[in-house]
Formats: C-alpha cells, sequence, structure tokens
C-alpha cells in the first residue's frame, strides 16, 4: 500500500494519513532484524538498572545527561560545570538560560513519570502537562490563528524556506491526536511491538506538531515514557537523545522522508537503531559507574576512618557535584566532620574542590568522566 505524502509542504498537511499505517510499510525482514537488536539491547539495559539499589544515582546523572542532550538538539547548550552547578543548587535560588531550560526539561521528564503511574492510558492532559512544563507556559494546543511553519534552517540559498507545514484548522489538531493516543493506548486493535509503535508514533507526533513550540522535546520525553509505561523500562534512564544529536541531520531528513516519499523504512530503522545504540550506551554507562563506585568505597574503607563510608559515597555519587549542606540536610553527618571528610576525599584524588560564586562545590571526577564520555 502507497502512503499518502503531503503534496504541498507550503499549505497545512491536514490530509495526514490517521494510524495505523499499512503493515507492508513497516513488516519487512530488515526493520525485524533491527527491531530484534534494539529489544536485546533494551532488555539488557533494564536488567541491569533493575539490581542496583540505589536508584537515584542513576536517575539524576543519566536523566540529567538526556535534558542537555535532547535540548541541544533544539540549539540550547551549556557546559556540564554550569548546568551541575544549577542542578545541585536550592530552588529558590535564581538559575537562568540554558541551564534552567534543560533542568525544566528534566523536571518534565519526571512529572510526566509520576503523572502516568496513576493512569492506565496515555491522554492529552499528559501530553499537555510535558509541553507547559518544557516550556514553562499555560499555552496548549496550537490555535487555528498560529501560523506555523516548519523551515529550513542554515545560511543556504534555501534558508527560511517551509519544509513542512503542519496540520491546521478547527478541531483538526485535537483529532489528530485522539487518533494517535488511542493507536499508542490499544494494544489489543493494534498488535504492534511497543518499540515499532514509539516510532511510528513519534513520527505521527512532530507531523501534528501540536504546540507552537517545544514540540520536539515534548515527543522525545514521550519516547521514553512510552517504553516505560509498556514495562520495557523500570524508569525514564535511556539515553535516547545522545543518537539523535549525534546524528541530528538524519533524524531531520528522515521524518521529511516520510512526508515527501512516504519513506517509513528508513524512519523507523534510524528509531530502532537510536534505541539499540542508546541502551548500550547507558547499559555501558551504569557498568561504570557502579566500577567506580565500588573501587571508591574499597579505597575510603581501606585507607581512611571515615565513618558510614557507604552513605558518604552513595551521596557523591547520586549527582556530580556535592555540597556540605547535602551531609547536614540528611543528618548524616555534622557541617565540621562533613567538611574534614570532603577535605580527605580531595586530598585522595576523588574528589575535586571548585569555588564558584562565592560556594563551594566538590566535584566527583569520575562521575563526571563518566557521564562526559
Amino acid at each position: 500500500m502507497v502512503y499518502t505524502i503531503n503534496p504541498d509542504r507550503n499549505i497545512p498537511w491536514n490530509g495526514l494519513p490517521d494510524l495505523p499505517i499499512d503493515d507492508s510499510l513497516f513488516k519487512t525482514v530488515e526493520i525485524y532484524e533491527h527491531l530484534a537488536n534494539a529489544k536485546v539491547a533494551l532488555g539488557k539495559l533494564q536488567g541491569r538498572s533493575i539490581a542496583i539499589p540505589n536508584q537515584g544515582m542513576l536517575i539524576n546523572s543519566i536523566s540529567l545527561q538526556e535534558a542537555k542532550a535532547s535540548s541541544a538538539i533544539e540549539n540550547i547548550f551549556t557546559t556540564d560545570d554550569e548546568l551541575y552547578k544549577a542542578f545541585c543548587e536550592q530552588p529558590e535560588e535564581i538559575i537562568q538560560g540554558a541551564p534552567k531550560e534543560i533542568l525544566r526539561y528534566r523536571e518534565a521528564l519526571w512529572q510526566g513519570y509520576d503523572y502516568l503511574k496513576d493512569k492506565d492510558a496515555f491522554d492529552e492532559q499528559y501530553i499537555q502537562l510535558i509541553y507547559q512544563q518544557v516550556n514553562q507556559t499555560n499555552d496548549g494546543i496550537r490555535p487555528v490563528v498560529a501560523q506555523t511553519y516548519i523551515r529550513q534552517g542554515g545560511t543556504g540559498p534555501n534558508a527560511g524556506k517551509a519544509v513542512y507545514t503542519p496540520p491546521r484548522g478547527l478541531g483538526i489538531i485535537e483529532k489528530k491526536l485522539q487518533n494517535l493516543l488511542q493507536y499508542l493506548n490499544d494494544d489489543k486493535k493494534y498488535k504492534v511491538d511497543a518499540v515499532l509503535k514509539m516510532a511510528i508514533g513519534h513520527f505521527q507526533f512532530e507531523a501534528i506538531h501540536p504546540f507552537r513550540d517545544g514540540n520536539g522535546r515534548t515527543g522525545r520525553i514521550f519516547n521514553i515514557h512510552y517504553l516505560t509505561k509498556k514495562g520495557l523500562l523500570d524508569y525514564p534512564i535511556l539515553f535516547l537523545s545522545k543518537y539523535i544529536m549525534d546524528n541530528k541531520d538524519d533524524y531531520y531528513s528522515s521524518l521529511m522522508g516520510v512526508t515527501q516519499r512516504g519513506d517509513w523504512k528508513t524512519w523507523i530503522i534510524y528509531m530502532l537503531k537510536a534505541v539499540e545504540v542508546t541502551s548500550n550506551l547507558t547499559y555501558h554507562k551504569i557498568n561504570d559507574i557502579i566500577a567506580a563506585k565500588d573501587a571508591i568505597l574499597q579505597a575510603i574503607i581501606s585507607k581512611t576512618k571515615i565513618s558510614r563510608p557507604e552513605s558518604l559515597v552513595n551521596t557523591i555519587f547520586t549527582q556530580p557535584f556535592s555540597r556540605v549542606k547535602y551531609f547536614t540536610e540528611q543528618k548524616l553527618y555534622a557541617e565540621n566532620t562533613a567538611k574534614k571528610y570532603l577535605t580527605q576525599l580531595v586530598q585522595m584524588g576523588i574528589l575535586e574542590r571548585r569555588t564558584m560564586q562565592g560556594n563551594h562545590y566538590y566535584l566527583n571526577l569520575e562521575l563526571y568522566r563518566i557521564l562526559a564520555d
């Protein structure tokens, strides 16, 4: 069956076909080979992550990197130092610029995850929740008056020209969103593997482009939540945006390949490869973090008289930067004791003390290195 493509990229694609797509567009040997690889890698990641007692170690570190990479796709950049410093500040302290944008993404990742715990299915309220958190807005579904176009970037001769115009009109976006949600939620009627559904659904969401801005970040959070909701991951720790960022041009050209040529094969294989590669990447990062944590714990036990070393190490591995107040607020140590112990770890080469804007931070050098790779 031939997929109905976008006839004119300069006018709203109100003829965007509803889901499901025809089986012939994705039920091929090549796609199923890539699906098998993706599922194996995803299963290995899930098996490793559930064996870790300190989930906060992964939740904070991996999800923050996902937030950074997804934001970078939208040309929102910051350094690791700026991001980690912002992350360890108190909520009432002022955070501005790119770090604030990235932390909004991470917050949306966890707000959506918590929202879905009490839900049987995805709904429009979930999608708006993610969008509003990412953009810090009360805005909702894009109204008819919003003249939204996807334009060619860069400085070449085609820069600024429309490459795609999403659907527009009274009730059209809402209708297409409901079709997407029904497809993703109803596994009895639409018997398609969850990873394939995620890939198909991600294209559909980006093609609907339901909001004025933030559709890319909202859609990428949606991807991870779909995998967790379907039981393929316990926590939203898949570093999926890393692959998209590293292969950004292919991401956009594959999306356009569906709208302009009906090329679902290239798009689906791209997304399956993203799952496979980033599952393996996240798996190896988890192993490296655990190995570093164990090595540091043994060094502290054998070379110091620090009390409650396990709790100390768990705290410094919860995020790259630590502060004295983390230990006092947990009632783990008194302030002077915490300072003494952190200074010992600096002398051992485990931590590096940094002073920024008058505050002292202690950087976990191994965790920092692992996350930066």
